[in-house]
């Protein structure tokens, strides 16, 4: 299993809203993944970058709309699921977001949840940002394995929390 930071842009180092850079080294390539995460940021604020720029500037969400193929999940950490709706990847599907950006997401067509974790299928989506630990061991558990997820809750010292919404739980 490889982790890559990815962009639509050129490769470069980017920096968070609070100061945190990360150096992106691969370009967009949803053909080689098995697992998107797209992570939010910036609901709070439209001046400046985050999710609102990202959905004004159409890039991402053009990008996201292209990307779904059989054997791809798609997920989304907090605010990210608004990007994803931007790309119509949540409308009349069970998802869910930072409690803040709910009423967002459900009026732009989200079937929105009360869970930390909703598992769609091939869409994935994790609730505010400490919902990031629930989203990455889910993700874990469901394509590595319960042993794998142990070995990871683990080496974190930290034990998931709470029921993930799962499609066939409905």
């Amino acid at each position: 299993m490889e982790v890559r930071y990815v962009t639509t842009g050129r490769p470069r180092r980017v920096r968070a809203a609070y100061g945190t850079e990360i150096q992106v080294t691969h370009r967009w390539a949803p053909e080689e993944a098995d697992v998107i995460v797209v992570p939010g940021g910036g609901y709070g604020r439209r001046d400046g970058p985050g999710v609102w720029a990202e959905i004004a500037s159409g890039v991402l969400p053009r990008a996201l709309a292209a990307a779904p193929r059989r054997g791809l999940t798609v997920s989304s950490l907090c605010t990210g699921a608004l990007l994803l709706s931007a790309a119509g990847l949540t409308k009349g599907r069970p998802c869910t977001t930072h409690h803040g950006a709910k009423a967002d997401l459900k009026a732009q067509g989200g079937l929105v949840k009360d869970a930390r974790v909703v598992d769609d299928g091939d869409l994935v989506t994790a609730a505010g940002v400490t919902s990031g630990l629930e989203l990455g061991l889910w993700l874990v558990r469901r394509e590595l394995g319960a042993d794998a997820a142990i070995g990871v809750e683990g080496t974190l010292e930290y034990e998931a929390r709470g029921t993930v919404w799962t499609a066939s739980s409905s």
